[in-house]
């Protein structure tokens, strides 16, 4: 009686597998050519750069001088850029005094900050330079000209810098930005 009901079961089992392996939906050609088309390659996106490389570059003002650095991106539902919010002063991130501005205010450029003159001429800050404004590096000479455009940096990623049209005096004075819980 035991083998009888065993091989019965073992036969049940067998037949629920094959029908439970018969009704597995297979993907549709339709479905593969969708998420195939779907994604994208590197050689699509050249040119666009990783918002995770551009959190954290210096921004600058008008005048070379550094303002602070870009701490976060301010995205609606939609996936549209709407604000960039700036870190400005502080000391690794205590005391640091947060904007948020209109993406459409903030300007970014490949090309490194280059500055005319010679390696011994004072930096744009105003001294040799401290540990979160070092002294301005020597004028690039690969171009021919002091003040002209550096050479092209390696990575296409990411851009070299912002640049938005304030002083450090009047971000500090902006209402500072605190995100709500």
């Amino acid at each position: 009686m035991f083998v009888k009901t065993l091989t019965a079961a073992l036969a049940g089992t067998a037949l629920l597998a094959t029908v439970a392996s018969a009704q597995t939906p297979t993907p549709t050609t339709d479905r593969a050519n969708t998420a195939a088309s779907d994604t994208m390659s590197a050689s699509q996106l050249q040119g666009d750069w990783r918002a995770s490389k551009v959190v954290g570059i210096s921004v600058y003002n008008d005048n070379k001088e550094k303002l602070g650095s870009i701490n976060d991106f301010l995205i609606d539902k939609s996936g549209n850029i709407k604000a960039v919010v700036l870190g400005v002063g502080g000391f690794l991130g205590m005391g640091e005094h947060l904007v948020a501005v209109s993406l459409d205010k903030v300007k970014f450029v490949d090309e490194p900050i280059v500055y005319a003159g010679t390696a011994s001429t004072a930096a744009p800050n105003g001294g040799g330079g401290t540990m979160m404004n070092p002294p301005a590096p020597p004028a690039s000479t690969t171009t021919g000209s002091a003040g002209g455009p550096a050479t092209a940096k390696a990575n296409p990623w990411y851009p070299d810098h912002a640049v938005f049209n304030a002083t450090k005096d009047e971000l500090t004075a902006m209402p500072e930005f605190k995100y709500s819980n």
